[in-house]
């Protein structure tokens, strides 16, 4: 290992251009990464330890770090970052330190960066099979606004996309022969991968439907029909997609905590439901690593304990 002469924060832009060549990772994560690091690098320099460099780093300073974090009151809620916020901020840290080890600098381990131990298991999000039929059938589809709702809601609930991967949906991928039943395309994913998503034939329809209703020459598969002129035609952002999944949750009785993710969790929950094992269901939701797809776990222990308590032989054993 060698000692870098130059000082951590001047690394940054050298970490984030590993990112983007070495981890393939989007700009949108690079984006998030650097605005992690932002908060690190500031209080470096508000420390007065603008000039520390990789080596010199040490556990003191770690933990110094954490009390910042844990002070640190959110702009908006008025209130301390919440722990999962807190963890955000470190796993940046972490990473940067895992760069200079496999750049073979030195520096503290990335391990020595301890992340804070929530109570309890993380809790999922996701709606019931009734509440899902309420949601999508909430959109009026007389009008080419609430027909456009309605193929997203469908959209999102068929394939388990993430909202990054809806909003960048062209037209030109969407090609439905007139009798057909299936529709599968390829989608650029979290980190540039590529994966095979799978429409459902009611998805199918409502997509026919909304693209023999459409009239301009838009690229975007789903774009904006109000506001000024200049909006127009846009191609909806997240927020829009956010709020248009909002708006039908409250119309339809559904949970206000309702969003698109949560429509990605629903479609997740339904297969492993219907059992799937948990491994196709990684691939359906392009996981890179399958400890992600185990915060499903709600659905297969679920599943799990049903199967034993019903094809176990234990219950046709004398008690005594």
């Amino acid at each position: 290992m060698k000692q870098d002469k130059r000082p951590i924060i001047e690394h940054i832009d050298s970490f984030l251009e590993y990112l983007d060549i070495e981890k393939g990772l989007s700009n949108k994560s690079q984006e998030t990464y650097e605005r992690f690091l932002r908060k690190f690098t500031n209080w470096l320099r508000k420390n007065k330890l603008g000039g520390l460099r990789a080596h010199e780093l040490a556990d003191e300073h770690i933990w110094k770090y954490r009390v910042f974090l844990s002070q640190t009151i959110n702009k908006n809620t008025k209130e301390p970052l919440k722990k999962s916020s807190q963890n955000y901020y470190l796993i940046a840290l972490r990473n940067l330190l895992n760069y200079f080890a496999d750049r073979d600098i030195a520096s503290l381990p990335a391990e020595k960066v301890k992340l804070i131990r929530e109570k309890g298991d993380r809790v999922i999000k996701f709606l019931t099979i009734e509440q899902i039929e309420k949601l999508l059938l909430s959109p009026n589809i007389s009008t080419v606004t609430g027909l456009r709702d309605r193929v997203i809601l469908e959209t999102l609930f068929s394939t388990g996309m993430r909202i990054a991967e809806l909003v960048n949906l062209d037209r030109e991928q969407i090609r439905i022969k007139h009798s057909t039943k299936d529709l599968e395309i390829s989608i650029v994913g979290k980190g540039k991968h590529i994966r095979t998503v799978y429409f459902s034939e009611r998805a199918i329809s409502m997509l026919r439907k909304y693209l023999e209703a459409r009239k301009d020459k838009e690229k975007a598969l789903f774009i904006n029909y109000k506001g000024p002129k200049r909006q127009a035609g846009s191609r909806l952002t997240s927020r829009s997609i956010e709020n248009i999944v909002k708006r039908y949750a409250l119309l339809s009785g559904c949970p206000i905590t309702t969003t698109p993710h949560v429509l990605r969790h629903s479609f997740a929950t339904d297969l492993l439901n219907k059992g799937v094992d948990i491994r196709m269901v990684q691939e359906f939701l392009g996981h890179r690593n399958i400890a992600t797809t185990q915060i499903y776990t709600h659905v297969t222990s679920r599943r799990l304990r049903d199967i034993h308590r019903q094809y176990h032989s234990g219950k046709q054993l004398k008690t005594n």
